[in-house]
């Protein structure tokens, strides 16, 4: 498996479901000077995955409100997002969701990720790329484990708190924490007050 991170984002240029559930092509770098959390899933109208979908919908304003633009991406057809926004959640579906789903019929995009599994489906993967278009942060679950969405959120946090402060962020750090610098002598005087809260 690759590890991305420091690297730059493979682009990529596919057919998606927009949020208005409109059809287009998307590509990643028309995102450039914003933060992008790239998500995959396995497939759709399956079990675990509206559960992360809804979840990513119900803090879409938080990653709105931090710059940030969230994109699903599956290897389904832009035709089965559609219909699976356009079934009830009761139903089995995931409602209208109010960022795009990507559809990676070629697989090319899973496969730029590293994260296409049996060559059929993806893993659940996340990916933080930063406003120039590096990947900061991911995280790859094995298909029956539920990712953490507040965890994505908190991870936002901390790149931006570093990029605005030249400060690293500590063990659970959280928004509106104190950071530490990034030397032996910050470390030490930040372990000296916080330890034990660890």
């Amino acid at each position: 498996m690759s590890v991305l991170v420091t690297k730059q984002a493979p682009d990529f240029s596919a057919e998606a479901v927009l949020a208005d559930g409109t059809f287009a092509k998307l590509s990643l770098s028309q995102f450039k000077g914003k933060y992008v959390v790239l998500f995959f899933y396995p497939l759709d109208f399956t079990f675990v995955c509206p559960t992360e979908i809804i979840a990513f919908d119900h803090r879409v304003e938080d990653f709105e409100a931090k710059n940030v633009q969230v994109i699903g991406c599956s290897v389904d057809s832009k035709f089965s997002h559609w219909a699976w926004r356009n079934t009830k959640v009761k139903d089995g579906g995931i409602g209208a969701v109010r960022f795009p789903l990507v559809s990676d019929l070629s697989k090319n995009i899973g496969r730029d990720y590293d994260v296409l599994f049996d060559s059929e489906k993806c893993l659940r993967a996340s990916f933080l790329i930063d406003k120039n278009g590096v990947v900061q942060h991911q995280v790859v679950n094995a298909l029956p484990l539920g990712r953490n969405i507040d965890e994505m959120l908190r991870m936002v946090d901390a790149l931006q708190f570093t990029e605005s402060h030249g400060e690293v962020c500590p063990a659970g750090w959280q928004e509106g924490k104190a950071g530490m610098k990034g030397s032996s002598e910050g470390v030490a005087e930040y372990l000296s007050k916080n330890a034990k809260k660890l």
